[in-house]
C-alpha cells in the first residue's frame, strides 16, 4: 500500500477534529446519568391525627444560604437518614412516620459549590414583568404546559407520575402543622371547557346526527366552524357574531379536581430537625385518588445548571395576580448551591410548587426531553453570609440524587426502581 496522499491526512484528522467538537458539544446538551442512592423504609409507626391549624404561608424567612451553609458541618449519614424520614397523611386524617435507611451514599458524585451570591433590591417581580400568560387551551391543555396542576391550598404543582404530584411543602405544612387547608386536599388539573354541558356523546357519530334532527339545527353551525372551518357559512349577521363569541368560550380552560389520597413530606422540612437546611427540604408528594388522563413529565438530575450551554430554567404556575390562567416563565439562574437554586425568574405567590424543567437530550439518541430538575419555592429572605442579614431570592429547590431516590420510592414504591437518574 503507498503512501497517502498529504491532502487526504489533512482531510481526515479535520474530520476527526470535526467529529470530536461535535460529540463534546452534545455532551453538553445530554442528560448525565446517574447512580443514586438507595433510600429504604426500614419502620413505619401510626401517629395521632394533625390539627390542621396552621395558616398558609405568603412568604418564607430564614433560608441558610450558600455562605451560611458552608459555616454548618457536612451531615452524617445518621443525619440525612432522619432527614429523608417522612410523615404520611391519609385522606381519613391518619398520620404515619416511616424512618428510613440509605444505601449507596458515599457513590454519588459530590455536586460542585458556588461560594458568592449577588444582593438585590427588588423582590418576585424584577424589572419588566416576563411572564407569559398562557390562557389559550390549544396551549395550556397540551405537553409540557398541561403538567402543571393548582393545589387547593392556592400553590401550583406538577405531575411527576400518572397519579403522582409534586410540590412545595410549605404548600402543605408549615414546619409545625399542617395546614388549615390540607385536611381535604384537592388538585386541579386543566381541561377544556365543553360548550355541550355534560349531555354528550362526543363531537360525531349518532348524537351529531340526533341534533341535526332535532329542535335546535342551528347549534350545528357553530360545531362545525370549530372543526378547522369546515362547516357551511350563514352570512354577515347576528349569528356570525354569536358564532364567534361561543367559540372564544370554548378556549378557556377550566379545572378538574381530583381528591388526594395521601401526602408525604420529608422530616428535614419539619422545624428543629435539620435547623439551617430546611428550605432544602422544601418539597411533597400528593398521589391522587383517580389519575387524570394527562401525560406527566420525569424527574432529572444535573449536577450544574450554570454551566449548561443556555443555563435556563422554565416552570408553569398559577399566579395568584393572574387568577384562572396558567403563566409561564424561563430565567437563568445567577447562583446555585447543593440543594437550591437562586434566580431572577418573575413570580407572584400561588406560583410556589411548580416544577423547575429543562430541555437535554436523551443519552445516546437525538431526541429532546423535558425533565423536573427543581420545585420553585418562591421568594424567600436568605440568610447569605451566616451573620443574620438577609437578602431577597426567588428560589428553588433543586432535585439531587438523595431527593431523586426519595421522590423516586414514594411514587413506585419501590427502591429498585429508582437506582439510575
Amino acid at each position: 500500500m503507498g503512501p497517502i496522499p498529504l491532502c487526504v491526512l489533512v482531510l481526515m484528522t479535520a474530520l476527526a477534529v470535526a467529529a470530536a467538537v461535535d460529540n463534546a458539544a452534545d455532551d453538553e446538551y445530554t442528560w448525565p446519568q446517574w447512580k443514586v442512592p438507595l433510600v429504604r423504609k426500614r419502620r413505619t409507626v401510626l401517629l395521632s391525627s394533625p390539627d390542621f391549624s396552621a395558616p398558609p404561608q405568603q412568604e418564607l424567612s430564614g433560608t441558610c444560604g450558600i455562605e451560611c451553609q458552608r459555616r454548618l458541618p457536612a451531615p452524617s449519614l445518621d443525619d440525612v437518614e432522619e432527614f429523608l424520614s417522612y410523615e404520611t397523611v391519609y385522606e381519613n386524617g391518619t398520620r404515619t412516620f416511616t424512618s428510613v435507611s440509605v444505601q449507596g451514599l458515599n457513590e454519588v458524585v459530590s455536586w460542585s459549590r458556588n461560594t458568592t451570591s449577588p444582593s438585590r433590591q427588588k423582590r418576585e417581580v424584577y424589572g419588566t414583568d416576563t411572564r407569559f400568560t398562557i390562557s389559550d387551551k390549544q396551549y395550556s391543555t397540551k405537553y409540557p404546559f398541561s403538567t402543571s396542576v393548582k393545589i387547593s391550598t392556592g400553590c401550583s404543582g406538577v405531575l411527576v407520575s400518572p397519579k403522582h404530584v409534586l410540590t412545595a411543602a410549605h404548600c402543605i405544612h408549615d414546619g409545625k402543622d399542617y395546614l388549615d387547608g390540607a385536611q381535604k386536599l384537592r388538585v386541579g388539573i386543566l381541561k377544556e371547557k365543553s360548550r355541550r354541558g355534560k349531555g354528550g356523546k362526543g363531537r360525531g357519530g349518532r348524537g351529531k346526527g340526533r341534533r341535526r334532527k332535532g329542535e335546535k339545527p342551528q347549534e350545528e353551525a357553530p360545531e362545525q366552524e370549530e372543526n378547522n372551518g369546515k362547516g357551511e357559512r350563514k352570512g354577515k349577521g347576528k349569528g356570525r357574531k354569536s358564532r364567534s363569541r361561543r367559540s372564544t368560550e370554548v378556549e378557556k380552560p377550566s379545572f378538574r379536581w381530583t381528591r388526594v389520597k395521601k401526602t408525604q413530606v420529608p422530616k428535614g422540612w419539619f422545624k428543629g430537625v435539620s435547623e439551617g437546611l430546611a428550605a432544602d427540604y422544601d418539597y411533597a408528594v400528593l398521589e391522587l385518588k383517580k389519575a387524570p388522563k394527562v401525560k406527566h413529565m420525569d424527574l432529572g438530575v444535573i449536577p450544574s445548571i450554570k454551566k449548561l450551554p443556555a443555563g435556563r430554567i422554565h416552570f408553569s404556575g398559577f399566579d395568584d395576580d393572574r387568577p384562572g390562567n396558567l403563566v409561564y416563565r424561563f430565567c437563568s439562574v445567577s447562583e446555585e448551591s447543593n440543594d437550591l437554586l437562586y434566580q431572577y425568574c418573575d413570580a407572584k405567590p400561588g406560583s410556589s410548587g411548580s416544577g423547575v424543567y429543562i430541555r437535554l437530550k436523551e443519552p445516546g439518541k437525538k431526541k429532546w426531553k423535558r425533565k423536573i430538575i427543581g420545585i420553585f419555592s418562591g421568594h424567600q429572605w436568605v440568610d447569605v453570609t451566616g451573620d443574620g442579614m438577609q437578602q431577597d431570592y426567588n428560589v428553588a429547590v433543586r432535585i439531587t440524587p438523595l431527593k431523586y431516590a426519595q421522590i423516586c420510592n414514594w411514587v413506585h414504591g419501590d427502591s429498585s426502581e429508582c437506582q439510575v437518574a
